[in-house]
């Protein structure tokens, strides 16, 4: 039986990659954004939606005969006003849940972020644990930690499967001196996601989506409970890292979020 993933915000940086990444016999992807997407390749067994997450006419459609929403719709840090980050973040979540729960959708997976606890202190070698409570660094970070909330509150009162994976600094490669210990690689996230979508019964979880850093500092419990297995290192590039990024040795880095944190971001 052909699998159906739903991905929300798939236009986006991790929506582009895990559109080629997730391709499988037997699988096939619907594609929705609100802006225009990359026409489909030959072959590709995939479907474009142009919608937004907020309308719920449109994400009941998208999600019926879904057997996995992965939610990565949402406006990013910085640049957007608290307005913004309510109507597109919390209540388009709020939409995509009650339209998969309503569709009868089993799973969802639920794109959070490091920023829901930026502002907890590092300590020298001790492991930030999962579950973390909640203390976001930024507008950007309040509108994740309601957004876990929502999925809690999905699985408890309607049975709905939900895994939020807390992802740390997607990039293609490590850039600065904080993604030495949070970096997540597009290979590992295509991991971690893969994960989420086959583990069975996961219930409500909140996992930390890192790579496997020599630096980090974020626990895999969680993340190997589900059957994710890391294997790229930001430790590869430290030397580059160090030649290309000098600066950011002045910018705070003794709290989860770094320059997030600054009085100046929103």
């Amino acid at each position: 039986m052909t699998q159906q993933i739903l991905i929300t915000g798939a236009a986006g940086t991790i929506g582009l990659s895990l559109r080629d990444s997730l391709r499988q016999p037997d699988r096939y992807l619907r594609l929705l954004d609100i802006k225009p997407q990359i026409e489909l390749g030959a072959g590709e067994a995939a479907q474009l939606i142009e919608a937004s997450c907020t309308d719920p006419v449109a994400m009941f459609d998208a999600c019926r005969g879904v057997d996995v929403v992965l939610h990565l719709g949402a406006l990013s840090t910085g640049g957007f006003t608290w307005e913004q980050y309510v109507n597109v973040n919390i209540n388009g979540t709020y939409c995509v849940l009650d339209a998969a729960r309503r569709a009868g959708v089993p799973r969802v997976v639920y794109a959070s972020s490091n920023h829901a606890v930026g502002f907890h202190p590092i300590h020298g070698g001790v492991t930030v644990p999962d579950y973390l409570f909640p203390r976001p660094d930024s507008l950007y970070g309040v509108s994740k930690v309601v957004g876990e909330s929502l999925c809690s509150l999905f699985h408890d009162r309607h049975g709905l499967d939900v895994v939020c994976l807390r992802i740390g600094s997607y990039r293609t490669r490590p850039t600065d001196q904080r993604a030495l210990w949070n970096w997540l690689s597009p290979g590992d996230c295509t991991r971690l996601f893969e994960a989420a979508i086959a583990t069975p019964a996961p219930g409500f979880r909140v996992v930390w989506g890192v790579s496997a850093n020599a630096r980090a500092i974020m626990s895999l419990g969680e993340a190997q409970a589900i059957g994710y297995v890391a294997i790229d290192n930001a430790e590869d590039y430290v030397e580059q890292i160090n030649a290309d990024n000098q600066a950011f040795e002045r910018q705070r880095n003794d709290l989860i979020g770094g320059p997030f944190t600054e009085v100046t971001f929103e």
